[in-house]
């Protein structure tokens, strides 16, 4: 249920709404959307509490929410939501965001040379991963704390907001420590304790598509990360896994315009796990920026060859700096900016 105040609210009204929520064993948050405030109710609310909030000075209308994602809907906040990464503005008219890095943190050197190559190339922030869930119990598994050390040496080195995966609950408060953006991977899409783990962190979330999850799904797991209080979501469509073995997954590029007419949350594309082959990623990240991404994020390595994970997927600095340029014209043609 949505509470919508009334312009003329004040924020002694807003605070008293939300007091009485509360003293009904219900959560309440609080948003903005057309210029007034918006007061969302987790829980299934009866009829005569119902009526009795809508009694209360500065209510205009209270409104059902017809979707199992209630705080992620369009119905929940009619306007696009900006999630904001240190300086970086994810989402609505901001421009489109280039995050790129090397798959995982192999160790001093090649990273910083990977994110002063990212910034040369247009990039806005760096990815690379700490921890990294692999297929087999005998890959590189990343290089943990150390490895998130080596991401805030970069971050400090040029200025780069930091995104970097978290696979357990139990390290949560570490990664959110040296990071600006907390991922959950396709894998942990719908590991729950995890969800509510990083909703509680208060870090901005990067919230990928499980390989075999559909868009709902997506939905109701960004639904558990923003029912614990955290607004700053960002959707990541990284490919489904299909019957088909030309590529690693299937891009399905019409999550985007589907997304955007669900969810208020800003919707991201990861080409690099779609596609698996570098020569494949520009064409998808001109295919996302035109279909309406807010966002690419891609795999790239100084030396894809010697990377330690991905490195197939992984597109050169010379690669991305085209890539970035080449979006450029993709996004002035849909009226963004890069």
């Amino acid at each position: 249920m949505i509470i919508k105040m009334s312009p003329q609210a004040t924020q002694g009204d807003i605070d008293y709404v939300v007091a009485r929520i509360s003293s009904l064993g219900f959560r309440a948050h609080v948003s903005t959307d057309v210029g007034r405030a918006l007061v969302g109710v987790v829980g299934s609310i009866d009829i005569s509490a119902s009526a009795a909030l809508s009694g209360l000075r500065g209510v205009e209308e209270i409104l059902p929410i017809r979707k199992a994602y209630r705080l992620a809907s369009r119905e929940y906040r009619s306007e696009s939501s900006i999630v904001r990464v240190g300086s970086v503005a994810i989402g609505a008219d901001a421009p489109v965001v280039i995050m790129a890095g090397p798959c995982s943190v192999e160790g001093r050197e090649a990273l910083l040379e990977a994110a002063d190559a990212v910034k040369k190339a247009g990039g806005r922030m760096l990815r690379g991963g700490a921890f990294k869930p692999r297929t087999s119990p005998y890959s590189f598994q990343g290089m943990a704390e150390e490895g998130l050390q080596l991401l805030a040496e970069a971050r400090e080195a040029t200025g780069l907001p930091v995104v970097t995966e978290v696979i357990a609950p139990e390290t949560v408060p570490m990664v959110a420590e040296y990071a600006d953006m907390l991922q959950i991977g396709t894998r942990n899409m719908q590991n729950f304790p995890l969800l509510m783990a990083v909703g509680r962190a208060g870090k901005p979330v990067l919230l990928k598509r499980g390989m075999m999850s559909t868009i709902e799904e997506l939905l109701l797991s960004a639904e558990y990360i923003l029912s614990q209080g955290n607004h700053q979501v960002v959707l990541c469509e990284r490919g489904v896994r299909g019957f088909d073995t030309v590529t690693r997954n299937t891009l399905d590029i019409s999550a985007v315009p589907v997304l955007r007419e669900l969810t208020h949350l800003p919707v991201i594309i990861d080409p690099s796990h779609a596609a698996g082959r570098r020569s494949l990623v520009p064409a998808l990240c001109r295919s996302a920026v035109a279909a309406g991404a807010d966002g690419l994020l891609i795999e790239m390595h100084p030396r894809p060859d010697q990377a330690l994970s991905d490195g197939e997927q992984s597109v050169t600095p010379e690669q991305l700096s085209r890539i970035i340029a080449d979006c450029g014209k993709v996004a002035t043609a849909v009226g963004r900016t890069l």
